[in-house]
């Protein structure tokens, strides 16, 4: 069985929020579409407390997108984003979040990121993902959202080594690109660990 999942599809992350991708709202339709076409839709939510230590207000010198080390890991530091139960932490308002069936919320340590929708950044704990997509008879996750060199990137890399297989929806992913380049680099190392990138409108011709 394939599921949907949507990966930090939020209002911080559209045009206008605190930490913007570019063309970031055209992933939503995309997500619109797909949605009724899978048995399971799971979306990830960025979900920090107050005062996370990834945001660069936290650090006083530091300003967002430069680097430091945070609990032994590198750590870029981002704007203040995704705090819980604020209004950028919402899912977007044009997503049909009745077709959703699991959320799993992360980044709720305040001391360590968690990009990936199964796992914080070091490993440490894992948001239960796996377990549930299992339970379920998942086999194989098609991967929608924000952002692709970020967040998508490493969902991806861990559903794979989770032993799932992975659709990449290329038309359903925008990237920060803090370098030029690095949503593509962030797409080709996705398909070169195996994950096989496709446009949405294969997905719709095909079901």
């Amino acid at each position: 069985m394939k599921a949907l999942l949507l990966v930090d599809i939020q209002n911080d992350f559209l045009p206008g929020g605190a930490l913007a991708v570019a063309d970031g709202d055209a992933v939503v339709p995309v997500a619109n579409r797909l949605m009724p076409r899978f048995e399971h839709v799971v979306a990830s939510q960025d979900w920090h407390p107050p005062h996370h230590l990834s945001f660069a207000a936290e650090h006083a010198g530091f300003d967002p997108f430069q680097v430091t080390e945070l609990d032994g890991l590198e750590q870029i530091l981002w704007p203040v984003h995704c705090v819980q139960g604020s209004p950028g932490a919402s899912f977007a308002s044009a997503l049909d979040v009745a077709g959703i069936d699991h959320v799993v919320r992360k980044g709720t340590d305040r001391r360590i990121d968690s990009y990936s929708a199964f796992h914080d950044n070091g490993h440490r704990q894992a948001t239960g993902l796996t377990g549930h997509l299992r339970a379920r008879g998942v086999e194989h996750v098609v991967v929608v959202g924000l952002a692709a060199d970020v967040c998508v990137k490493f969902t991806v890399m861990d559903a794979l080594a989770e032993g799932f297989g992975v659709t990449l929806v290329r038309d359903g992913t925008r990237g920060v690109d803090m370098q030029a380049g690095d949503t593509e680099a962030a797409i080709e190392a996705m398909r070169a660990a195996g994950a096989v990138v496709v446009d949405s409108e294969s997905l719709i011709t095909d079901a």
